[in-house]
């Protein structure tokens, strides 16, 4: 189960390398936000109404997304184990994005040095502020800032507990991996603090993405062969009003001795200036990097997760015979 747990992983990147992001209209997550789409909308006349139908969306939606998946990849192996391997696959493939985040992201650091207009067209793909009077400097940080937050969201958060689960169960790994891109979603379309629907999708996305989001910033500073960063890093992770994003913004900043900053929100180490041009070149790199290295800690959980399920198994029938 150990060499299909890892051909599974490694069957998803690269489809992810060869393939790159499905188009929209076939992309089950973009499914998924149309259904998050008609779900918000006003429930309640009172912002305490709108928590609680907010929190119901919050507990069911991403278990739909979770129930489907999995019931898709336990027909798949039905079928024959390998066709299971493949949609398990594909499931990894659909919930993480690396190919299309770095292809973006080196987009509109390349068009900041010529075609503001460009790179202010294809940020949006990337950031939600508004860019229409920020600097060719202003916008590389956006994007140097949006790769190292979706290194997190996109890549670390569903790969990591579906590493974990695959060479138990496919079915469990898919699921799981569905379930964390469904909160993602629901967080990103719902979470503002104007949209009392979203607060629980908000306060849940927080409780996911506290590990996914440190661990990217311990990605990052491998990466950059730079383990201190992640110490200097610390005086200013906790600066964005996000608990998590903070962690990989800032290790990637102090890692490229560069300022990144979101006006009149945050400013990560204001002592260095914005991203220059090759700066922002640098950070597509490193962040790619990162991604390779949180692949190497996800196959390092595969290998691992059979032999510590198993020690905890014998351990509970150890400590049952005891008790009896």
């Amino acid at each position: 189960m150990t060499l299909t747990a890892l051909a599974v992983i490694g069957l998803a990147f690269g489809l992810d390398l060869v393939v790159g992001e499905p188009p929209t209209a076939l992309h089950p997550v973009a499914w998924f936000g149309r259904l998050v789409g008609v779900l918000d909308r006003e429930w309640s006349e009172s912002d305490r109404g709108q928590r609680f139908v907010g929190i119901v969306i919050a507990a069911v939606a991403p278990l739909v997304s979770a129930a489907v998946v999995g019931g898709v990849v336990i027909a798949a192996a039905a079928l024959h184990p390998i066709v299971g391997a493949v949609a398990a696959a594909i499931v990894l493939f659909l919930t993480t994005s690396l190919r299309s985040l770095l292809e973006l992201t080196e987009t509109v650091v390349a068009a900041t040095d010529g075609s503001l207009e460009r790179a202010r067209e294809n940020i949006i793909g990337l950031v939600g502020r508004d860019t229409s009077t920020l600097s060719a400097d202003e916008l590389r940080s956006a994007a140097v800032e949006s790769a190292a937050e979706n290194l997190a969201d996109g890549v670390v958060a569903s790969l990591l507990p579906f590493a974990v689960l695959v060479p138990i169960s496919l079915p469990a790994a898919a699921a799981i991996a569905a379930w964390v891109k469904g909160v993602n979603t629901l967080d990103s379309m719902l979470g503002y603090p104007s949209k009392p629907i979203g607060t629980a999708s908000a306060r849940l996305d927080d409780a996911v993405m506290y590990l996914p989001a440190r661990i990217a910033a311990v990605a990052i500073a491998v990466a950059a062969a730079d383990p201190l960063a992640l110490r200097r890093s610390r005086r200013w992770a906790r600066v964005p009003p996000s608990p998590n994003s903070g962690w990989p913004m800032a290790t990637l900043a102090v890692a490229l001795s560069v300022r990144l900053e979101k006006r009149d929100v945050y400013t990560l180490n204001p002592a260095a200036d914005l991203p220059t041009l090759a700066e922002g070149e640098r950070a597509v790199s490193l962040v790619g990097r990162g991604a390779v290295v949180a692949v190497v800690v996800a196959v390092a959980l595969a290998l691992v997760a059979p032999a510590v399920g198993g020690g905890l198994a014998t351990l509970s029938r150890t400590g049952l015979g005891v008790a009896g």
